[in-house]
């Protein structure tokens, strides 16, 4: 039989044509701490089940790689539902709702059960634990859309039959596990005994499916919800159902009625009740005198603080934003990460005395005279930007670190109102394929950062993991501290960026590391039917991403 080679790490194998990646994998696997479950082959990412080819370049990765991780995650996701089929039956199954993360796992619900029954997760968690142990295929097949669109629909999978009605690609991949079919958005582990730890936990109205963390895959952390966060995100989801949009399918159905302007206007309607409401808390407590904002990257911080200040303002308040950035240390004395980047997303990065300084005196009622960060020089300036608080002015703060008690540690605490703001997606995929939030907010800065700095979407694409570490270090732990919080996803904006973003990621080429990415999103924004973004409030968050706004940001 002819033979191939294949090439890993600098070293070359050579097996007879027709091998698996699995195989080879195995070969190699005590030089992987972790158990390979994916890879990429002259750069494109590869399920393992597939066959090599000769003179590739194999990279493996395991569950602590990004990639390899989503790709365990979305495996116990089809373990789950197999399971709940087995238990339960099809009707079962057919009601699971996969939503957004709580703790290190997801949330699920049961459309239409009050509440999920110990004695049925047990059950459930058992049948899973047996498939892993007895190590069963996970196998992959194409149907042409038509057909899948009509398999959907004799299973009563609503939210797949109208999604792949707006699919224009001929082919959709099902994954089958001992004959339960199902379509995931995408790769899959070749069998239930790759998959690890995990833990069924009844909560809420639903239940967590728990999971290990990406740097310790072998542990199953506790079970620890952060319920300020969650209720935000059921809110939202709420509104989802308020406006009778849970699912892209949902969307596209808006937009191809003609119902696309009054979503939009619906929405940011709900969005200014929300800050009204955070504006009359503030105006009822006088001694808020420091509203801290912060929120993780591309959540629109900058015109949430700007709306914030006019309702503030309608409540008889006179609000003053203070951007941090303002108190950047000077260029040469910010820390550095370990790659040797300036570190600009780390708290020492900040003027924290001259910061606490300026606040102490301006709430004992002297005339303070505020930095302005001049980037191109790296340094602070003084531009004769004087203020004085009355009796009626509140410092409207916004940066990174705004619930970090570390930033305003010599401040009375009475005196702050703290605001956590992100963009927590609202819309799901479908029932079991969840949208994460990291993607839309990737897809925000995507567009900004190219229309506002001329950053390519590759630049931005290569700098998107350290922007992540730093949210994880600095903004995350800090959330569950906040006073309030709000969620900035517009529940039609996929539909805007689709059209903003895909000039920009088909820009990069094959031969960049980003490739891999840049065609991971295009092919999420297939899902979308795109809209103009003529008719999109001037004052919305969204216009600080794709211009045309009332603020300047």
């Amino acid at each position: 039989m002819r033979k191939i080679q294949v090439n890993i790490s600098d070293r070359s194998y050579e097996y007879e044509q027709g091998v698996t990646y699995e195989k080879i994998a195995k070969d190699v696997q005590k030089e992987y701490p972790q158990r390979i479950v994916l890879l990429r082959a002259n750069g494109k990412l590869k399920e393992l089940h597939k066959k090599a080819k000769d003179q590739e370049i194999l990279q493996f990765l395991t569950v602590c790689d990004t990639e390899g991780f989503q790709t365990h995650r979305r495996s116990m996701i089809l373990l789950m539902l197999k399971a709940v089929y087995d238990v339960g039956g099809f009707e079962q199954a057919d009601r699971v709702v996969v939503h957004y993360a709580v703790s290190e796992g997801l949330y699920i619900t049961m459309d239409g059960c009050p509440e999920v029954e110990d004695a049925f997760l047990q059950q459930v968690k058992a049948r899973m634990q047996q498939m892993i142990d007895d190590d069963l295929p996970i196998t992959k097949s194409s149907l042409a859309t038509d057909e899948a669109i009509s398999l959907f629909g004799r299973l009563g999978m609503e939210d797949k039959e109208k999604l792949f009605h707006f699919r224009r690609a001929s082919k959709v991949n099902l994954y089958s596990l001992e004959g339960f079919r199902d379509y995931y958005y995408g790769y899959m582990v070749p069998s239930t005994g790759y998959l690890g730890v995990f833990d069924l936990i009844r909560y809420k109205d639903g239940f967590v499916l728990q999971m290990a963390e990406q740097k310790t895959p072998q542990i199953l952390p506790p079970f620890q919800p952060e319920e300020k966060i969650f209720t935000i995100q059921r809110e939202s989801m709420d509104w989802g159902r308020m406006m009778n949009v849970r699912t892209v399918g949902d969307l596209n159905e808006k937009i191809m009625d003609g119902e696309a302007e009054h979503l939009m206007l619906m929405q940011e309607a709900l969005f200014e009740k929300k800050i009204a409401d955070i504006a009359e808390m503030i105006a009822a407590d006088r001694s808020k005198k420091l509203i801290m904002i912060a929120g993780p990257s591309s959540s629109g911080k900058t015109t949430f603080s700007h709306r914030l200040s006019i309702q503030l303002a309608a409540h008889g308040l006179k609000p003053h934003p203070i951007p941090m950035d303002n108190y950047f240390v000077d260029r040469e004395q910010t820390p550095k990460d370990e790659d040797g980047n300036y570190d600009f997303e780390c708290l020492e990065a900040i003027d924290i005395e001259l910061f606490n300084q300026n606040m102490t005196d301006l709430l004992a009622g002297k005339v303070v005279e505020l930095p302005t960060f001049n980037f191109k020089i790296g340094r602070k300036e003084y531009n004769g930007q004087v203020k004085q608080l009355g009796p009626e002015d509140v410092l409207v703060i916004e940066g990174i670190h705004g619930l970090n008690d570390r930033l305003s540690y010599s401040l009375p605490t009475e005196s702050k109102f703290k605001i956590y703001i992100s963009a927590l997606t609202q819309l799901n995929i479908d029932e079991h394929n969840r949208i994460p939030t990291t993607d839309g907010r990737l897809l925000r800065r995507i567009v900004r950062d190219a229309r506002t700095r001329g950053t390519s979407a590759k630049n931005t694409i290569a700098m998107w993991p350290s922007v992540r570490r730093g949210e994880e270090s600095y903004i995350f732990p800090n959330q569950e501290q906040a006073d309030v919080m709000i969620n900035s996803a517009m529940i039609y904006e996929l539909a805007v960026l689709k059209i903003y973003a895909e000039p920009l990621l088909f820009g990069i080429k094959k031969s960049d590391p980003e490739y891999t990415e840049a065609r991971r999103l295009l092919k999420f924004l297939e899902y979308f039917v795109g809209i103009p973004s003529e008719n999109i409030p001037s004052n919305s968050i969204l216009r600080e991403f794709v211009g045309g706004g009332c603020f300047k940001v």
